[in-house]
């Protein structure tokens, strides 16, 4: 009877078994990677235990399943100026006041022009006037007037520009007081081609705002000066001013050779 029993608890078992895993179906489950199994197969290869480990780690990770570096950091983005931009940039007066050539703007300047036929002579010799702050032109054009963003002879043909830190006057906008004070007072005089001239008029403006510290303008030291620091606001300027002379000097050679040839 006990044998009967034992062989009915058999069959039971076995019918268990059967609906828990059908057949065809595996009952082994494979581990995920990176999981104990990876580790115990390192184990069993006699590594370390962290060896196992990073085994293990190393077996589980996947190249499709890394996340992509993230992307460099975007450099700023540097506009590159025209050249019409770089032009203002370099045509640019003290206190934010742009220098204008085609509206005749030069503040804190010097301006200078030819004259014609005697600067075709002598191209030293030419118009001069003074700016305002503004850039505005005073230029002593004639006896008795001082012309105002009007300069006598033309456009100017070359600038002088000038420091305002160099003012050594007193007194609130020292530099317009002085270019406004020197005009007054040439409305009152005679205007003289040799003595009493345009280079007087920014001379005085000078003496009064005491520019460098000096009060010994004069139109000798003006010509000299704006002869070596003067800039041209073209090449048509320079053209302008130097051709007349060079033409002029090579009809006069010229003429002097065929005469000593003869």
């Amino acid at each position: 009877m006990l044998r009967r029993r034992g062989k009915e608890a058999k069959l039971a078992g076995s019918r268990r078994t059967r609906l828990q895993f059908p057949e065809g179906r595996s009952t082994k489950r494979t581990p995920p990677p990176g999981s104990d199994d990876t580790g115990a197969r390192g184990a069993a290869a006699g590594l370390p235990e962290p060896d196992a480990r990073r085994m293990a780690e190393a077996e589980g990770s996947s190249p499709l399943l890394l996340q992509p570096p993230p992307p460099p950091p975007r450099m700023a983005e540097v506009e590159t100026p025209t050249a019409a931009e770089t032009d203002m940039k370099q045509y640019h007066g003290s206190g934010g006041v742009v220098m204008d050539v085609e509206r005749s703007r030069f503040p804190y300047c010097v301006v200078w022009t030819p004259i014609p036929v005697l600067t075709w002579f002598f191209p030293i010799i030419g118009h001069m006037g003074i700016c305002t702050s503004t850039g505005v032109i005073r230029d002593f054009a004639g006896p008795y007037f001082v012309s105002e963003d009007n300069m006598a002879f033309g456009k100017p043909a070359k600038f002088w520009k000038l420091d305002p830190g160099q003012v050594y006057a007193s007194g609130p906008n020292a530099w317009d007081t002085a270019v406004h004070d020197a005009s007054e007072e040439y409305k009152h005089r005679m205007h003289n081609l040799c003595c009493d001239n345009c280079h007087s008029h920014v001379a005085l403006a000078l003496n009064l705002m005491r520019y460098n510290n000096s009060t010994n303008w004069n139109m000798v030291t003006l010509c000299f000066f704006c002869l070596i620091y003067g800039k041209y606001v073209s090449v048509g300027a320079f053209v302008k001013t130097w051709l007349p002379f060079v033409l002029l000097l090579g009809i006069i050679l010229t003429i002097s050779l065929v005469f000593n040839l003869r």
